[in-house]
């Protein structure tokens, strides 16, 4: 896989407080790993919105951060007007913490669920192949 990443994400890394930076870096991996498992030839990564992002050919933008008004949880964020979240909501139900159709939420001492986290992953970035499949052939693991 092909990664193409501006400068400014690292150095938005920097910018993390140094317990938080491990935890958006495994998300990251998380990301990264999805996108090799998948097979995908290219992901991009950059800032949207000053947080870092990832977007495959036929995906849906992935977001990723941590933010200083809510100290003790980061967010994996996902296109709100996509039917990605209301789908990890069906499917997973509680195993994650939710902000509305926006985000999954982990706070500071969360053990994440990777294989549930990496399934949602994999839909968002195959978004556009999947939309019209039952429960965006979450299923690929």
């Amino acid at each position: 896989m092909n990664l193409s990443s501006t400068p400014n994400v690292k150095e938005k890394f920097k910018t993390y407080p140094s317990h938080i930076r491990p935890k958006i870096k495994h998300l990251r991996k998380l990301i990264l790993d999805t996108a090799k498992e998948l097979k995908l030839p290219a992901l991009e990564e950059t800032l949207k919105w000053g947080e870092p992002s990832y977007i495959a050919k036929k995906g849906s933008t992935i977001r990723i951060d941590w933010k200083t008004k809510k100290p003790d949880q980061y967010a994996i964020y996902f296109k709100c007007t996509s039917k990605l979240v209301v789908t990890f909501i069906e499917v997973f139900g509680d195993k994650f913490n939710y902000e509305n159709h926006r985000a999954i939420l982990f706070g500071l001492n969360d053990e994440i669920p990777e294989k549930e986290l990496k399934k949602c992953i994999g839909a968002a970035l195959r978004y556009h192949n999947v939309k019209n499949e039952k429960n965006l052939a979450i299923n690929w693991l």
